[in-house]
Formats: structure tokens, sequence, C-alpha cells
């Protein structure tokens, strides 16, 4: 049964920190990406009146299409937007020791900044969207582009 007054939905715009790394699992004959996004918070002290910039860190898991999707066109510095779910998960490492992370689940991904920025010039056309309950949703079209005029610092909505 589902609890109606929940929700695990995570929006993340920000830069790509490491390449992603894509593993196959031949039993499932599934494809898995790992990659790591940063994001920034800016942060104003009025008493110093100095500003300062906080990195925050998160590790971005995606799977099937949507991991070779990340395999062929995300690169390190690459502004994207990843919708997703947080997931929590443990296991035991080679010591024995219980182990827990927290990861983000990624369903979309859509590439941001100047078209010419975008990786291996024009083998895209639109974003990416894993299909699910969410695709065609009005919130996060899956045949649109972010426009071209976006700015490092703006926000595509």
């Amino acid at each position: 049964m589902r609890d109606v007054n929940s929700l695990n939905k995570v929006i993340l715009i920000g830069r790509i920190g490491q390449r992603p790394e894509l593993r196959h699992f031949p039993q499932s004959d599934r494809a898995l990406a790992r990659f790591t996004l940063a994001t920034n918070e800016r942060s104003f002290n009025p008493q110093t009146s100095q500003a300062s910039i906080r990195t925050e860190w998160h590790s971005i898991v995606a799977w099937a299409k949507l991991a070779e999707f990340c395999d062929r066109f995300l690169e390190v510095g690459k502004q994207i937007l990843v919708e997703g779910k947080i997931r929590t998960r443990s296991w035991q490492d080679r010591d024995g020791n219980k182990r827990k992370t927290t990861e983000i689940e990624a369903f979309n991904i859509v590439l941001l900044g100047p078209r010419d920025a975008q990786p291996r010039g024009n083998e895209i056309d639109a974003p990416y969207r894993e299909p699910g309950p969410d695709a065609g949703s009005p919130d996060f079209p899956s045949d649109e582009e972010p426009p071209a005029s976006l700015g490092e610092d703006d926000v595509p909505f």
C-alpha cells in the first residue's frame, strides 16, 4: 500500500565531478552508471560582508538506457539537471564492517549550457528521459531542450 502523503523526489542542477563509470550485468543484461555531481550554495555573512560558497557532492546512479546515455554524453565539468529519488543502501565490506551509503537514483537527466558546449558535436538532439510513470509530465517534457540562451549561472526554469 502506498502512503499518499509521501514523496521521494530530488531535482539537482550541478556539474559533473567525475566521468561516469559504466558497468554491465550479464545475468540481467542491464547497464549501471555511477558518477558524482557537485552543487554549490552561496551564503552571505552580513556582519563581515563576506560571501562564501559551499560545495555539496552527490553520488548519482543511473540504470539501463539512461546509464548508456551517461556514458556516451556526460563529461567532467558539464552542467546537467538530474531528476531522481534518494536511495540508501547498506552492505558489508571485505573486513566485515557494516557500511551505508546514500545515492540519487536518476530517472531523468537533461544537458544544460550552450549547445556548442555539448560533448562530441551534435550527436544529441534532445535530453534523455528514462520511461516510467513520470514520462511526459508537464514539469519535465521529454521532447524539449533547455533554451540555448542560458548562461552558466542561470536556472532553466
